[in-house]
């Protein structure tokens, strides 16, 4: 299959943007640490998943 350089390239997924964080109330700054934090333990619970599944096909194709 050959490259076409007509196609575009794929994106690199959207991260968190880091915030200017003179601009932040002490409030607005809790706010964002519970932000991050929540966003944190949805990535650990989305590696956790992954991690299962593939402990689940790696034990399905040793038998």
């Amino acid at each position: 299959m050959a490259i076409d350089e007509d196609d575009p390239k794929p994106q690199k997924p959207a991260g968190l943007e880091p915030r200017i964080l003179d601009r932040l109330s002490i409030e607005e700054l809790r706010e964002y640490i519970d932000e991050l934090k929540a966003e944190i333990a949805r990535t650990e619970a989305d590696i956790a998943r992954k991690q299962a599944v593939r402990a689940g096909a790696e034990a399905f194709f040793k038998k």
